[in-house]
């Protein structure tokens, strides 16, 4: 009853509206004194930071902060898939039958997540997905599991219920209604889709690779495009960021990939440690 009442709530309340806000609010730079009070309140380690907290200038700044580099070497193996972002193993395993799980007896299909038509996505069946959750302490820059090219992304549109635990129990299909930025990267594992799902009071998703993608758009509309040219990424060479944060889910092709046999749901993992291998 607790959860569905919270559910009818959000329901109800403008969280595009008041995501954005929130995001002007953190940019701006009045929002820099609230930086030691969240670090404490979310016991963030400020010794990993790239710059000493009073560097930053807004707290949008510190949130979206780099690390000093030597703190997140990229796995060496040349066939290894590596954690895209710090965070929490909330669901591993393979697409059956098209379907990812959301938690225990709540799945969602892989074309509704990528935004694709069900034949578009038939090369994921059977492939295997990882979803990671990264909370408010947690680094939040999003980094490629794999060497390979940016091809196209997709920005989709949707919903933006929180994605924690009680996100995850009471709002079925939650990765494949929120607003996502998936991008897809074509790599010796096959095509690659690092999903980087929207939730309440996440100004926006940022890329590198391209200015025109972002989340958190006002009357924004499904878009998928072609980059003009590829863009070539190294294993761990960073995407984005999540202006607060969320849930990046990684999707393979059937086939090409298997996890570390010790990777289990609960885990916490760091960006660049290895999580798998392809098949070469």
């Amino acid at each position: 009853m607790k959860d569905y009442i919270l559910l009818q709530l959000m329901r109800i309340m403008p969280t595009h509206a008041l995501s954005r806000l929130m995001g002007r609010l953190a940019q701006h730079p009045a929002s820099k004194g609230l930086i030691p009070g969240f670090s404490r309140v979310f016991n963030i380690p400020l010794e990993e930071a790239e710059k000493v907290v009073t560097e930053y200038r807004s707290l949008n700044d510190f949130f979206t902060r780099k690390l000093k580099p030597e703190l997140r070497p990229i796995a060496a193996s040349p066939q290894a898939i590596v954690s895209p972002a710090d965070g929490k193993v909330a669901a591993i395993g393979e697409i059956t039958e098209g379907q990812l799980i959301q938690a225990k007896g709540v799945t969602y299909s892989v074309w509704n997540l990528l935004g694709l038509l069900e034949e578009e996505a038939s090369t994921f069946k059977g492939g295997r997905f990882i979803t990671i959750y990264l909370s408010p302490r947690d680094y939040h820059r999003i980094h490629s599991p794999v060497e390979g090219d940016i091809t196209s992304y997709s920005y989709l549109p949707g919903t933006l219920f929180p994605v924690n635990a009680f996100g995850v129990r009471a709002v079925k299909g939650l990765f494949a209604m929120n607003e996502r930025l998936v991008t897809f990267i074509q790599s010796p594992a096959g095509k690659v889709g690092v999903v980087k799902v929207g939730a309440t009071v996440v100004g926006s998703v940022k890329v590198g690779y391209s200015k025109e993608a972002a989340t958190n758009v006002k009357a924004g509309t499904i878009l998928h495009r072609q980059l003009p040219t590829e863009v070539h990424v190294e294993r761990g060479g960073e995407l984005g960021y999540f202006e607060f944060g969320s849930t990046v889910v990684l999707v393979f092709e059937q086939g090409k990939i298997e996890w570390l046999d010790h990777l289990r749901e609960g885990m916490v993992v760091k960006m660049g440690e290895q999580i798998g291998e392809w098949k070469g």
